[in-house]
């Protein structure tokens, strides 16, 4: 009995090592394999707004076709927003519009803002 344990624990330990020692090997081939929804993991980001249109980050409510049609050459949406936002679409398979939202909710909840747009700090006063 230990003498199969032993073997077992000592093929394991091979296989370990070989996979260890040619990992650039098996991450260069399975970076090639194109399994559905990879191709978001590993895609780079727009850098326009036109780029950013095709990536599916414009909506009726958030139009960027008259940024493109004036001509405007801004790299586009942020950095963050469009991560995060990509991130929400494809986990919460949501459309833009409300992965815009709960991103925007996120960051309200991260900054001791309320739901209502109102700050949550106690000594807060307000007049209206």
């Amino acid at each position: 009995m230990s003498y199969l344990l032993y073997s077992v624990c000592l093929a394991l330990f091979v296989a370990a090592t070989a996979l260890f020692f040619t990992r650039s090997f098996w991450l260069r081939r399975l970076h090639e394999i194109h399994l559905p929804g990879s191709d978001y993991l590993y895609s780079r980001l727009p850098s326009s707004f036109a780029g950013d249109i095709e990536a599916g980050l414009s909506s009726s409510t958030f139009d960027l076709h008259g940024n493109v049609e004036d001509g405007d050459e801004r790299a586009g949406l942020d950095e963050e927003s469009k991560v995060a936002i990509l991130k929400i679409m494809k986990r919460r398979r949501m459309k833009f519009d409300q992965a815009r939202k709960v991103y925007m909710e996120e960051r309200f909840k991260a900054n001791g803002i309320g739901a209502d747009g109102r700050p949550r700090d106690p000594k807060f006063v307000s007049f209206s």
